[in-house]
């Protein structure tokens, strides 16, 4: 039987493998796949060795990259985004990171970020805490909007852009008015893994990928901070938002997230 440790450990392998791909060579070419959205050959490169590596270790778990799909219909697999930030990435901006979780029925019980370019390696699994380079990590219990730093998922690119900005630059002004601080940083997973951290209050991301969102929810819910979409309901891999918050900011944050 594999344990949840077993798993974590395959997980931290299979995040070496990535590590290791994108230590050891150029974005080499970029590919458009849609409208102002890019892949690097880098991110195909982590996938495919993931996907094999994975298949070996975890022959019963299925896969879904975000680069070329699921690879079964399991109700037990790994989802990875190989380089979350390629925009960054490819022009040499140290804010990306590799996402990896393991879901089971919908719910991540292992999920594991690495920040390579600025050696910051989060891992968490299901009731058992977050950690970042193995030191148990905490959300910042911030209670006053005025106190908060606050992070927004990108603006939208491709279809309906247009239509789906207004609402986006219109959150935008309401925060503007109200909190500390909004920062952008062009990578889901580092913004979960900054609430789950502390070093952000809340992350607002009007959009909702698992290769995104997966790892990273874990981890904020086990560093004690929240996960729901932007109407308050609780949030899982289905939905169409993602906003990770510290509790005491519930009934404030929300409110400003309304259509």
């Amino acid at each position: 039987m594999t344990t949840a440790s077993d798993l974590i450990g395959i997980g931290q392998a299979a995040m070496k493998i990535a590590l290791d791909v994108i230590a050891s060579r150029d974005p080499g070419r970029v590919t458009l796949k849609s409208d102002r959205d890019i892949a690097s050959e880098v991110d195909y490169a982590v996938e495919n060795q993931l996907r094999e590596f994975l298949a070996n270790e975890t022959p019963h778990i299925g896969f879904l990259g975000e680069e070329e799909g699921e690879s079964d219909d399991r109700e037990t697999l790994w989802v990875l985004d190989p380089v979350d930030g390629t925009a960054n990435f490819v022009r040499g901006l140290p804010l990306y990171a590799v996402s990896l979780a393991l879901v089971e029925d919908g719910q991540p019980v292992v999920g594991l970020i690495s920040l390579p370019a600025i050696g910051l390696h989060y891992t968490a699994t299901q009731h058992s805490g977050a950690r970042c380079n193995g030191e148990t990590i905490r959300s910042r219990p911030t209670a006053s909007l005025q106190d908060a730093m606050v992070s927004l998922g990108d603006y939208a690119v491709g279809d309906d852009a247009t239509e789906k900005n207004v609402d986006r630059l219109a959150i935008t002004s309401r925060l503007a008015e109200r909190v500390e601080r909004i920062r952008m940083v062009g990578s889901a997973a580092a913004d979960l893994a900054w609430v789950a951290h502390g070093k952000l209050d809340a992350t607002v991301i009007l959009a909702n990928k698992p290769w995104d969102t997966a790892a990273g929810s874990l981890l904020v819910r086990e560093a004690g901070a929240l996960v729901v979409d932007r109407h308050g309901e609780p949030h899982s891999l289905t939905s169409t938002s993602t906003v990770a918050l510290s509790p005491e900011l519930y009934g404030d944050l929300l409110p400003l997230l309304h259509d």
